[in-house]
């Protein structure tokens, strides 16, 4: 899967590697509570979850629903971006998980 990104998880790698952002260390494609994490930090408890045109599709939308519930059952926090969000407006985003890491 690391080898198949989209261009958004790209720019938000490469904005988050190397402990960029606030010191904090982000894995890509990251085993967690049985899930494959688009980004973890593992000391924030945090994940990062980008979301395609697919998330729209109803069945997508459940399932993610799902996911994002068994994350917390496992004291996780989860904060999803679309890709347009990401793309558009990377700053925000950053600012986003940011905050979302301080709390």
């Amino acid at each position: 899967m690391r080898k198949n990104h989209t261009a958004s998880e790209d720019l938000l790698w490469q904005n988050l590697r190397g402990r960029k952002l606030g010191g904090h260390k982000f894995r890509r494609q990251h085993p967690v509570a049985g899930f494959i994490a688009d980004f973890y930090c593992h000391e924030a408890k945090l994940v990062i979850e980008l979301d395609g045109k697919i998330h729209d599709l109803k069945e997508q939308n459940e399932y993610d629903g799902g996911r994002t519930y068994e994350l917390k059952e496992h004291d996780l926090r989860v904060i999803r971006f679309t890709n347009e969000e990401v793309e558009s407006n990377i700053l925000a985003v950053l600012a986003e998980i940011q905050a979302a890491i301080k709390t």
